[in-house]
């Protein structure tokens, strides 16, 4: 299949804090992603994390690490309008995807980036930010998380912080949450909400994937989980099969509605054989295809489900 006929929605990218660390443009780099590789495809949409921890900035509070990670976003997007426009609703990502544009959406992994603030988060949201993981793998004032403190979930905090994104139109991302949490953010969340980047617990036992009872909540929700191409989270021998195997796993749980991508990249060291970064993405499709997947359920997968959830989610 040419990449001119493929549609590409990925849920999760840590491309953003690649270029503060190491430099580069959105628009051509030496990662995971960049706009010019993705330009291959027919229509690409992105959330690009702001994420980090103060071991990788010395010296710099959270507050600060995330102003300047939005400023290098904002800075890309003005740019390189040529390529990209940064949405904040599906329409407007319809619009720029119609216009010959990639639409570009924010996100924010791990809610101590906004100091586990509802203020923050409302200022967050006037930015143009319109996902945050509630933790990455340290545990805040929010939530334990899947490495730390994996029996506590949400706080009062952390339920008021669910309530608010709620009320703003934003997607309450359940990725690197503690069991618990997700269960919380389940009984909160009326409708869709997501894991990012997230795999089938049931395939490859990691804390870090989603577990079949949880899938199965997110189907309930209408809402979508994102295949992580992270290697440690797929298996011991990761390959393309191996990343098959978690999305056939989730089609037989009835999750053809509810899959999506959501790759990781440029967040993980090591990425499955045969796999370098987005221009590989077509490599997956072509795997689906030789297995009598149609083209119809692999749209759905690489696009329109995410873009269903969002357009959901996201309208102001």
């Amino acid at each position: 299949m040419r990449k001119d006929r493929i549609d590409l929605f990925d849920a999760h990218c840590d491309t953003v804090l690649m270029r503060c660390l190491f430099g580069g443009t959105l628009r051509k780099n030496s990662g995971h992603v960049d706009l010019e590789r993705a330009g291959e495809y027919r229509r690409y949409a992105q959330f690009f994390a702001l994420f980090g921890q103060p071991e990788d900035f010395p010296g710099k509070d959270m507050e600060t690490l995330f102003r300047e990670e939005y400023e290098l976003f904002r800075r890309e997007m003005a740019s390189h309008p040529d390529l990209v426009r940064h949405c904040r609703t599906g329409a407007e990502a319809k619009a720029a995807l119609a216009a010959g544009r990639s639409a570009a959406f924010l996100s924010v992994e791990g809610a101590e980036l906004l100091d586990c603030s509802l203020e923050r988060l409302e200022e967050a949201y006037v930015l143009g930010v319109r996902a945050v993981n509630l933790t990455w793998n340290h545990v805040n004032a929010l939530s334990g998380t899947s490495a730390e403190e994996p029996g506590r979930g949400l706080t009062a905090q952390g339920r008021a912080f669910v309530e608010k994104m709620g009320r703003l139109g934003m997607l309450v991302d359940v990725s690197h949450l503690s069991d618990p949490g997700f269960w919380d953010v389940a009984e909160l969340v009326p409708g869709p909400f997501f894991a990012s980047h997230s795999n089938a617990r049931s395939v490859f036992f990691h804390t870090r994937n989603l577990t079949d009872e949880q899938f199965t909540a997110i189907i309930d929700h209408n809402g979508v989980a994102g295949l992580n191409l992270y290697a440690a989270f797929l298996g011991e021998r990761p390959d393309l099969d191996t990343a098959v195997a978690h999305l056939e796993h989730w089609l037989e749980l009835g999750g053809e509605r509810c899959i999506a991508l959501g790759g990781d990249l440029d967040g993980c060291s090591l990425l499955p054989e045969g796999f370098r970064g987005i221009q590989d993405w077509d490599r997956l499709w072509e795997r689906l295809l030789r297995r009598n997947y149609s083209e119809e359920l692999l749209r759905a997968l690489f696009f329109e489900n995410l873009m269903r959830v969002v357009s959901e989610v996201c309208t102001m």
